[in-house]
């Protein structure tokens, strides 16, 4: 058996740390480590090329090679493929958005850094004015998930512990960093603790969280957002600002996607897959998705969830007292956990369904809940662990499958794949990190920092990447940051 895989950058990118690397904490090439040298081990192929278009019924992938001036195109056959070309930030839709930065890819980050570096050279020159330092100094980041929420960190860090010392002329109470999040909370997909804990150290740094407010345009030198409970049109001044606002399609996954036949793909922000990662709507068994590219639909979530009402409907009356509504949003939770920050306060929510204020739930009432609840779900977070996760499984799968098509009833046996969530973590500034460990354990405080360096510390692809780590950490701790712009 034989494995090829083509990509448009020779390395693999560990994503995570990348705002790490955005104010000197890290190096760049610590995150890196060529795709070649990866293969080497596992004996496999690898072309510097970007998948073009792919023949589902000749099972052909069109690739164009990167350095290639002439622009040719070659063929590649593929018994199984694999589709994990990752995802492009979603724009909404919203004016504006080539005065922003993105942070998907190493260039990203190196692009962040320079800018960053250059608005403090520039903010310490005599000829700048106060109103020009001030939009300088000002960073705005649209979007509160933990991309959003680690970059404001790392710039806390950076004013805190470098500031003073490379920019002396620079009071740091001139710097401002907001982030300003459509949701009630930042981090809403973490439990409800950890998003108050966040937004409480935040607020003692002085770091400006905007909530349930949505960005309209974005201006060369501003950020028009409007809060969506007040209607209220408010401007921020930056001289940095992160688009880090949820995933969408490539442009590739986007022409996959209209070639399908009609009726098998729905959603509109990734491929929808099946229970085995396999494509709707391709030759069974041939083509996989994973990663932010891939989704696996959840079919009758409201149905299903009827079933959970059921089993805690203890009397059987189909109406649901306080406590049994709160054993149902357990139920719900334990297998959708995106949903508890919407069922964070249960009282309220309880409250607000129950429209005749007769102390129970009848089934139109708990139907309305149902429906504004898998509004709140996606069937699995767009996360390095869930990627990761995918790639083992359908690796797994395809071995296999080798091994044994030859008898179809062991291959009808084979399990689907099931997500273990190991819990979520972001890095929120001054030595402190929050763990969501699931089953509502949560923690934050003494020692937290060195507990999320550990865990992406342990999932290097290679001893090199460890070592870079630890250099560059170490060096931060004795050094201070480099904040060599280049």
């Amino acid at each position: 058996m034989m494995t090829y895989l083509w990509n448009g950058r020779n390395y693999f990118l560990f994503t995570p740390l990348l705002p790490s690397a955005t104010v000197g904490t890290l190096e760049l090439r610590s995150l890196i480590e060529p795709i070649r040298r990866l293969l080497a081990r596992l004996g496999g192929y690898y072309l510097e090329g970007t998948a073009e278009d792919i023949d589902f019924e000749n099972q052909l992938v069109e690739v164009a090679g990167c350095h290639d001036s002439l622009g040719r195109k070659f063929y590649v056959p593929y018994d199984k493929l694999v589709i994990a070309v990752g995802s492009e930030s979603v724009t909404y839709g919203v004016e504006g958005l080539e005065h922003c930065c993105f942070l998907k890819s190493i260039v990203d980050a190196r692009d962040i850094r320079r800018k960053v570096m250059e608005n403090f050279e520039k903010a310490s020159l005599p000829t700048t004015t106060d109103e020009e330092r001030r939009q300088l100094l000002s960073f705005v980041i649209c979007g509160g998930g933990p991309t959003g929420v680690e970059f404001a960190a790392e710039l806390y860090d950076f004013l805190k512990e470098d500031l003073i010392g490379y920019f002396p002329a620079i009071p740091p109470e001139e710097v401002q960093v907001t982030i300003i999040q459509s949701a009630d909370h930042i981090l809403n997909t973490y439990d409800l603790r950890i998003s108050e804990m966040t937004e409480a150290k935040f607020k003692r740094e002085n770091i400006n969280v905007v909530t349930n407010s949505r960005v309209v345009k974005v201006n060369p030198t501003s950020v028009v957002y409007k809060d969506k409970s007040t209607n209220e049109v408010n401007t921020a001044s930056f001289g940095v600002c992160l688009w880090s606002t949820g995933v969408g399609m490539t442009p590739l996954v986007k022409s996959l996607v209209a070639k399908l036949p009609h009726g098998s793909q729905a959603n509109k922000h990734a491929i929808e897959t099946d229970a085995y990662m396999r494509v709707l709507g391709t030759p069974e068994g041939t083509v996989y998705a994973i990663g932010d590219c891939a989704t696996i639909p959840q079919p009758q979530f409201v149905e299903k969830v009827m079933q959970y009402l059921q089993e805690n409907d203890v009397n059987g009356d189909n109406v649901l007292s306080y406590q049994e509504f709160k054993s149902l949003a357990k139920s719900i939770t334990a297998k959708h956990s995106v949903l508890k920050v919407f069922l964070a306060h249960l009282d309220e929510v309880f409250d607000r369904y129950d429209k005749d204020h007769n102390g129970t739930l009848d089934l139109e009432e708990i139907r309305a809940f149902l429906l504004d609840a898998e509004k709140c779900i996606t069937a699995l977070p767009a996360t390095a662990q869930v990627a990761n996760q995918q790639g083992k499984f359908v690796g797994t799968r395809i071995n296999t499958l080798h091994a044994i098509e030859s008898d179809p009833e062991k291959v009808k046996e084979l399990p689907p794949f099931v997500y273990t969530h190991l819990g979520s973590l972001a890095y929120i500034g001054g030595n402190d990190a929050v763990l969501d460990l699931g089953k509502g354990m949560v923690y934050g405080g003494i020692g937290s920092e060195y507990l999320w360096r550990s865990v992406y510390f342990s999932e290097q692809v290679s001893v090199r990447t460890r070592m870079l780590l630890l250099m560059d950490w170490s060096k931060r701790a004795l050094f201070g940051r480099d904040i060599s712009k280049f």
